[in-house]
């Protein structure tokens, strides 16, 4: 299992039943920076089938080539100034990649879009959003995770800043909706959300949602649009307890990456 852990801006490998992690990628020591070797605030990662890992640099607006047993990285997109080019990112979030073509898809969060790159200097495309932030059927406001479903050739996006899940299928222009409410109202009943951060599938496409503002994970199963609710942080006046990520194993189990430095393992709901 891969933890980004983005307060000690370093991506961590563990190995299941260990007692400790290894440093994949940023510096051992958590030092944060813009060097090649270190992250400042790594939001997400991306793993290829020869290990490789791919981070998208929060604060120093990048995504990170590390290759498998590297010391430090290579920017293969951003990187400079912060701006709205289509070489550009301003605090990318969510990064996937699609292990049939090599792209990758950056939740460009402060421009209210995801972009499709290949690694290198050419610009990249804008596939969702870019249209200002609010809750048109054409914008996004805020995304976050985002899950590339290549077998309908599109995007779930955790679209943070409306609150809502929304589908959006690449060479379109429009979302569809998923979960939440569609017009970013938020909420803590089962089929509304407050700031969710991160979205992910299991292999029976059923449908899990880090809703971080609510300090819950919430599970959608196939074609539902209320959720039930798989687990909930203790204490939820403090901040270090929001779920921020979450993954799912082939052990019918899902990972909740918290803001608390823990990682909890919980039992899919049937």
């Amino acid at each position: 299992m891969y933890v980004v852990d983005y307060s000690n801006n370093r991506i961590q490998k563990w190995l299941a039943g260990a007692a400790y992690g290894s440093t994949v990628a940023g510096r051992t020591d958590g030092v944060w920076g813009p060097n090649a070797n270190e992250f400042d605030y790594p939001a997400s990662v991306a793993i290829d089938s020869c290990a490789n890992v791919y981070v998208a640099d929060f604060i120093n607006n990048r995504v990170q080539s590390w290759p498998y047993g590297s010391v430090a990285g290579t920017t293969i997109i951003g990187g400079g100034e912060v701006g709205n080019g289509l070489n550009q990112l301003d605090h990318p979030i969510g990064i996937v990649r699609d292990a049939d073509t090599g792209a990758f898809y950056v939740s460009d969060s402060n421009n209210h879009r995801v972009m499709k790159h290949f690694p290198g200097p050419a610009d990249g495309v804008v596939v969702a959003g870019g249209n200002g932030n609010g809750t048109a059927t054409n914008q996004l406001n805020f995304p976050a995770g985002i899950y590339f479903d290549s077998r309908s050739n599109s995007l779930v996006i955790a679209n943070r800043g409306a609150n809502n899940i929304v589908r959006w299928v690449i060479g379109t222009t429009t979302w569809t909706l998923l979960a939440g409410d569609r017009n970013g109202m938020s909420g803590s009943s089962s089929i509304l959300l407050n700031s969710p951060n991160t979205v992910t599938f299991d292999s029976m496409k059923n449908m899990y949602v880090a809703d971080t503002g609510n300090h819950r994970v919430q599970l959608f199963k196939v074609g539902k649009t209320t959720a039930q609710l798989i687990y909930h942080a203790q204490h939820i006046n403090d901040y270090y307890t929001l779920p921020q990520n979450i993954g799912t194993q082939t052990n019918r189990r899902i990972s909740v990456p918290s803001a608390n430095d823990s990682v909890s393992n919980l039992l899919r709901i049937e």
